[in-house]
């Protein structure tokens, strides 16, 4: 359902670059005006321009984001006894060849992958009761889309307070929806 580019020696830049020749997960939530963090401007502005500087400066969050992440992943094994790999692969839909996805990690014999964050105490609230914020939830549909997998699971883990994961499960009206969204963006551009 996918082609797939490996990512195993390829360098900052040339991620970066192959970033650029979609709309990836994280591009997803902002394009449908849910991340707090980023609009669809912004996106739009970061795909046309020949500059590599903007998507290179990293905050602190960023930075401990990436590094923990192999820590979430041992964590949700723990948590919930399934296997996780590394994928080293970047992958383009081939029905929509506009969206691109770069995955955490793909659940071993499951039809499913799992996506890894961490938050601070301060954002602990958005994560209450099991809640995930609709930015992430859509990047996890956007990564279904991409891959054809059936199911993706999010972990969390709040510094200094816990962890969580949810499973999110493919939804028909949401994929179409979103593959919408992502094509109208996608012409705009």
């Amino acid at each position: 359902m996918t082609e797939g580019i490996s990512t195993t020696h390829m360098s900052r830049e040339e991620w970066l670059k192959f970033r650029k020749t979609g709309i990836g997960g994280s591009d997803a939530g902002a394009i449908c005006g849910l991340n707090p963090y980023s609009s669809p401007m912004s996106v739009y502005q970061n795909k046309i321009s020949e500059c590599l500087i903007s998507e290179t400066a990293d905050n602190e969050s960023m930075r401990q984001g990436r590094d923990l992440e192999e820590y979430v992943a041992q964590r949700f094994m723990e948590a919930t006894g399934l296997k996780v790999r590394r994928s080293n692969r970047m992958y383009r839909s081939r029905q929509q060849p506009f969206m691109i996805a770069d995955v955490d990690r793909l659940i071993v014999g499951e039809d499913a992958g799992l996506e890894c964050k961490t938050a601070s105490a301060y954002s602990a609230d958005k994560w209450k009761n099991g809640e995930v914020p609709s930015h992430y939830l859509i990047q996890c549909y956007h990564y279904m889309a991409v891959t054809g997998r059936r199911a993706w699971y999010i972990a969390v883990v709040v510094l200094g307070k816990g962890f969580q994961y949810t499973k999110v499960s493919w939804d028909d009206d949401m994929i179409r929806n979103l593959i919408l969204s992502n094509l109208i963006f996608g012409i705009t551009t």
